[in-house]
């Protein structure tokens, strides 16, 4: 699959995870405002039916008042329905007593005593006259309780007009009626804010939700009073309706991820295939050269005249032996690739002394240096320097970093390798391999224990490889239990640090 494409799927796949996420929260967004704004309608049409409840309580007081002073003049009544009414009735005189029943159609009257009856007839029409009046009185009577509810009631406590009881088990009933069942606190306060009463859990703040309401509309600007209500689990109750889109947000994210992660695959299975196609590149122009060398070598060799001199044919076999082991060490290079993947290597492990190999690999290798003009030296200040490693691959971990220096080194100044082993604390010996060759940029320096990565050296071509070296070094030091990383300046030098464990 082409880079590009991987791009495009890339892209559309992100749009449309920002489009699915932009319309979960709008859609959350406007389930929270519609839940909102129920709760709000709710609690305001209670509040309103608590402040009715309560005006309507103030009215029957004034009207139980007035009804008991009036109770208490010369005639008494009762009234068992909406349009009926029976009275007792006292003559002026005091001589006679009469019961007067009916509705504000009928009216019938009967005397209590019924020695008086011839006298209905003389007085009928005083009676009638009497209860007329009576009936204005009434009349009047509701006007007055009127007028005192307009003119006294601002004037009582409003801890007798609204008992915080009474307004308690009023919240509490108008709340249920409208389906919230919900805690809620509450305070009764003046036009001024100042708190008359209020529940112990009552408190507010600027990111508090209060909901208020006048309790008596009719009185005087300056003798209101307000209801303030708010609810400490709204927050709850509001986002309950939307738990559901929980498991729709999970599923979204667990779906990002694995996109995230096929991405991440992808192009890193890219990066592998042009790895690979580089290394396949690399390997047949290293095995190219060596095997036309060795192809021109037997050729000459089938001629005659070579054949008779003994120098040319010294020097000929000279090049087949030299091409012969330059073929068996990029062969090695390809069996390290196998080593670096297979998950468990089979590692000859033993006790080995660093300093003594060290110095056998800088004796070894001290000619080759020599060669480019450089020079190698070594300073093995280990006192403890036995551990559990395998010789051979150990070796090769050396000779790696020292031909990764010889490649990389500066063709305007000598190169200059050197080897170092100190212990560290009581348990670990510190190897260090530095190099005053090219360098290697920040960037690549986590990189380039990577198989098949290879620093870029600008124009130089000179420099061939699998970039295998470094990924098999890694890998080796890492089931020795030890550590290596890199302290790299560009155009001033490389240094490797190795660190493994001391056997005791």
């Amino acid at each position: 699959m082409k880079k590009s494409t991987i791009w495009i799927l890339t892209i559309v796949m992100a749009f449309s995870f920002i489009g699915l996420l932009y319309v979960q929260i709008m859609y959350m967004e406007n389930i929270v405002k519609m839940r909102n704004e129920q709760f709000s309608e709710i609690v305001k049409r209670s509040l309103y039916g608590v402040s009715t409840s309560l005006e309507q309580d103030e009215t029957k007081h004034f009207l139980e008042e007035d009804f008991n002073e009036a109770d208490n003049g010369f005639y008494n009544h009762s009234s068992s329905g909406k349009n009926e009414f029976e009275y007792s009735i006292t003559s002026p005189d005091g001589t006679s007593d009469y019961k007067i029943q009916g509705n504000w159609e009928t009216i019938k009257v009967e005397p209590k005593n019924e020695t008086n009856l011839e006298d209905i007839n003389d007085r009928y029409k005083s009676m009638q006259e009497t209860l007329k009046g009576q009936y204005l009185y009434q009349k009047g009577l509701l006007n007055e309780v009127i007028l005192n509810i307009l003119s006294k009631s601002s004037n009582r406590p409003i801890s007798e007009r609204a008992d915080s009881a009474v307004v308690n088990e009023y919240l509490k009933d108008e709340l249920s009626n409208n389906g919230l069942n919900l805690d809620f606190e509450f305070a009764v306060v003046d036009r001024s804010g100042n708190d008359i009463y209020k529940t112990s859990g009552f408190y507010t703040d600027e990111t508090t939700a209060v909901y208020s309401q006048v309790l008596f509309p009719n009185d005087p600007v300056n003798k209101m009073t307000y209801l303030k209500v708010f609810f400490p689990k709204k927050s709850d109750y509001i986002f309950s309706s939307i738990r559901f889109m929980i498991p729709s947000f999970a599923f979204t994210f667990i779906l990002l991820v694995v996109f995230l992660f096929t991405i991440i695959i992808a192009f890193r299975q890219k990066k592998l295939s042009e790895m690979k196609n580089d290394f396949i590149n690399n390997m047949t122009h290293e095995f190219k050269t060596p095997i036309s060398t060795i192809s021109l070598a037997a050729q000459m060799l089938n001629d005659d005249s070579v054949r008779k001199s003994p120098t040319m044919l010294q020097h000929i076999s000279g090049v087949i032996n030299d091409e012969t082991k330059r073929l068996r060490f990029q062969v090695e290079k390809v069996l390290q690739m196998s080593l670096l993947d297979r998950q468990n290597a089979t590692l000859k492990l033993q006790e080995l002394d660093v300093n003594a190999t060290i110095a056998n690999v800088e004796h070894t290798y001290k000619l080759k240096v020599e060669k480019f003009g450089g020079k190698i030296s070594t300073a093995l200040d280990a006192e403890d320097s036995i551990v559990n490693v395998d010789e051979m691959h150990f070796t090769n971990v050396i000779f790696n970093l020292l031909d990764n220096a010889l490649k990389y080194r500066r063709e305007d100044i000598p190169l200059e390798l050197s080897i170092s082993t100190r212990n560290i604390g009581e348990d670990k010996v510190e190897i260090i391999i530095a190099d005053n060759g090219i360098g290697i940029k920040k960037e690549d320096q986590k990189k380039i224990f990577e198989k098949f990565f290879r620093v870029s050296t600008g124009n130089r071509h000179d420099v061939k490889g699998f970039g295998l070296g470094l990924a098999y070094v890694h890998k080796l030091i890492t089931q020795f239990k030890g550590s290596i990383h890199v302290e790299s300046e560009l155009n001033t030098g490389s240094k490797f640090i190795i660190i493994l464990p001391l056997i005791k």
